[in-house]
C-alpha cells in the first residue's frame, strides 16, 4: 500500500515489521524500526502504476521471528545460508554498487542457493534526477550506497514460501544462438551461431529491437538480460551475460501492454507477501495510471529470484 511520511512512520512507531520502497530523501527521514528499505520513485498501487516523490511503499510483514543483516562484497556469499531453514530473506541491492556487480554475477553458486527462498529488488532512483541508490537497515538507521541489506524471515511450521515469476517473454526460436566469450554487463564481440561479430553491429544491422531482452537457457529456465545502452560500440545489460550460457533474443510482442495485462490475468492467487515490477515493464508497458488487480509493491532496477533477473515481475505467497 502507498502511504504518506507520518502514517509511515506511525507503523514504525507501533512496532510492525515492514518492507519500504521510497526515495532516498524519505528513507533517510524516517525513524529507526523494525524495517528495511529501499529507494525508487516509481510504484504500482490499487490505484495504479504511479511515479512519486511524497510516498512510500509498505508492505506490513506478519512474522514473528525475523533477523536483519547487512552484507558487502566479502560476505554477501552467505545472504542463502543466513536464512532460516524454512524461511524467507528479503533483499534489497543498491543499484551499480559492486555489491550489485558481485550479486548478480556469482549469486547462482552461492551456498544454499536455490534450497532457501531469496527474492528482493535492486533499488534506484527517478530516471530524471540526480539521486543515489540506496538500501536501509531501518532497525540500526543506516543507508548505503555500497552495500545490501536483507530480512530474513522465519516461515510458520506447516507453511512455506513460494517465489514466482512473471515473465512474459519466451525465446525466439529463428534466432540464432550468441554466446558471449565472457562473464558481464557489457560486451562488444559475441559468436552468433559460431561466427564471432561486432555486437552492436550485429544488433543494427539486423534491425533488432532493443526492448526485448535477451532469454538465456538457465537449465531449462529462460531469464531475461535487457539491453541498458549501446555507446562507443559496447552493448551494455542490466544483469550479466554469462559465458557458458545459450542465448536467443526474445520473440517479437505486438502488444506490450496487452501481453504484460494477460499474464496477470492469469495468476489466481494474488495475496502477496512481497513483490516487485521491473522498470523496463513500467516504462515499455505503459503502466504509469493503469490500474493492475494485485501484485503491488516496488517498480525496480532489477528483481531478484534467488538469482538476479530482468523484465519480470516477482513475488511471494505463503503456502
Amino acid at each position: 500500500m502507498l502511504l504518506d511520511f507520518e502514517k509511515t512512520a506511525a507503523l514504525i512507531g507501533e512496532g510492525k515489521l515492514l518492507h519500504i520502497a521510497g526515495t532516498e530523501s524519505l528513507l533517510r527521514a524516517l525513524p529507526k524500526g523494525n524495517w528495511i528499505g529501499g529507494s525508487t520513485e516509481y510504484f504500482v498501487a490499487n490505484t495504479g502504476g504511479i511515479v512519486t516523490d511524497s510516498q512510500l511503499s509498505v508492505n506490513i510483514l506478519d512474522f514473528s521471528e525475523y533477523t536483519f543483516t547487512v552484507y558487502d562484497c566479502d560476505t554477501i556469499e552467505k545472504v542463502a545460508a543466513d536464512g532460516y531453514e524454512n524461511g524467507l530473506t528479503i533483499l534489497i541491492i543498491p543499484f551499480n554498487s559492486d555489491v550489485h556487480t558481485e550479486y548478480a554475477g556469482k549469486a547462482p553458486a552461492y551456498e544454499d542457493m536455490f534450497i532457501k527462498p531469496v527474492v528482493g529488488w535492486i533499488s534506484g532512483l527517478n530516471l530524471g534526477k540526480e539521486q543515489t541508490p540506496i538500501a536501509v537497515n531501518g532497525f540500526t538507521g543506516e543507508c548505503f550506497a555500497d552495500k545490501a541489506v536483507a530480512l530474513s524471515l522465519k516461515v510458520p511450521d506447516g507453511k512455506r514460501a513460494d517465489i514466482k515469476i512473471v515473465n512474459i517473454f519466451d525465446e525466439d526460436d529463428s534466432s540464432p544462438v550468441i554466446h558471449f566469450d565472457k562473464n558481464g554487463f557489457a560486451a562488444q564481440v559475441c559468436l552468433v551461431d559460431g561466427e564471432e561479430v561486432d555486437f552492436a553491429e550485429y544488433i543494427e544491422e539486423n534491425a533488432i529491437d532493443t526492448n526485448l531482452p535477451l532469454v538465456g537457457d538457465y537449465s531449462g529456465m529462460g531469464v531475461n538480460v535487457s539491453i541498458k545502452s549501446i555507446a562507443d560500440g559496447i552493448v551494455n545489460f542490466y544483469a550479466p551475460v554469462f559465458a557458458d550460457i545459450d542465448y536467443h533474443f526474445a520473440k517479437a510482442i505486438p502488444d506490450y501492454e496487452k501481453a504484460f495485462g494477460d499474464k496477470l490475468n492469469e495468476i489466481e492467487n494474488k495475496d502477496s507477501v512481497f513483490a516487485c515490477n521491473c522498470i523496463l515493464n513500467f516504462l515499455y508497458g505503459n503502466l504509469e495510471g493503469k490500474k493492475i488487480n494485485g501484485l503491488y509493491g516496488a517498480i525496480t532496477f532489477g528483481e531478484i529470484a534467488w538469482q538476479l533477473l530482468n523484465q519480470t515481475l516477482v513475488y511471494v505467497t505463503i503456502e
